[in-house]
């Protein structure tokens, strides 16, 4: 396992402190879950852009028509 120092100023330090203490998280495991969760969204994003060029031209159908077309 390995250690990552992080510098903060004092306003920035308290703010985090106390975000995880009201979480009931211990500081690393707050602050390791909210880097993961943002590589997460960007990776997320990346995938969702490559889809939506992909696809951008492709025909599309509503909700309502699909539901015509299966009698509901």
């Amino acid at each position: 396992m390995s250690t990552v120092s992080l510098r903060l100023n004092d306003r920035d330090d308290a703010l985090i402190r106390k975000y995880a203490e009201i979480h009931n998280m211990d500081l690393s495991s707050f602050i390791r879950q909210a880097v993961l969760e943002k590589i997460e969204d960007e990776y997320d994003l990346t995938l969702f852009d490559k889809v939506w060029e992909q696809e951008k031209d492709e025909e599309r159908i509503s909700h309502e028509q699909v539901k015509r077309e299966l009698g509901l």
